[in-house]
């Protein structure tokens, strides 16, 4: 890790790397390989999510790396970012697109919650949705929409909401943990690039 990076960044790297290498090591276990990347990615965008919550950006967990997504697309002037979720995992990338099992509303509508039963229509229109993105080279847009659908995957699995190593999610996570292992790296690196960003305080700081 380079010297001379203030705390918080310092700390963001630091443990998103660890988590990273971790990751790296697993090549037989995906339901762990994808948990530890996503902890890798926790440690790189989360700040402080009382302070996150009282801002302008979007509520929730969400809000939080989607105003990480849209400062890294600033940075990434060679679109690194673009060209390998769209060059290198283009077929993975669409297969986890019209998965409805890591699309949100299907199982809002599953669980009974109202104003979901309409699930088809709105999966039609994230479609389209992805394909204008891709066109317009809108990498913020793109990464929001790709990271919903890994965020559902990743509750599925942190929440007890699957098997592990379960036959029926095989293809989701697999690929969710190739399309993770691909990006954390260049996050990680855009991070690096730009230390004068003003990089909030990680949660849990270190404390004497």
């Amino acid at each position: 890790m380079r010297e001379g990076f203030q705390t918080p960044l310092a700390l963001r790297v630091h443990r998103a790397l660890s988590w990273l290498r971790r990751a790296e090591a697993e090549d037989q276990d995906h339901d762990v390989r994808f948990i530890l990347l996503w902890i890798g990615f926790n440690a790189a965008y989360a700040g402080d999510v009382e302070a996150s919550a009282s801002s302008s950006a979007p509520e929730g967990e969400r809000g939080l790396f989607q105003a990480f997504f849209s400062t890294l697309v600033k940075f990434d002037a060679r679109h690194r970012v673009y060209d390998a979720v769209w060059q290198r995992f283009s077929q993975e990338i669409r297969l986890l697109l019209d998965n409805r099992y890591v699309y949100h509303p299907f199982w809002q509508h599953q669980n009974g919650a109202a104003g979901h039963a309409d699930w088809e229509q709105k999966l039609d229109r994230s479609r389209t949705a992805i394909n204008h993105a891709l066109r317009e080279h809108d990498t913020a847009r793109i990464l929001s929409i790709l990271f919903d659908r890994l965020y559902v995957l990743r509750n599925q699995l942190v929440h007890g909401g699957a098997t592990w190593n379960s036959d029926v999610n095989r293809d989701q996570v697999r690929d969710g943990a190739s399309i993770l292992g691909c990006l954390l790296p260049i996050f990680i690196d855009l991070m690096m690039d730009n230390p004068e960003q003003a990089w909030p305080m990680p949660n849990y700081p270190v404390v004497d």
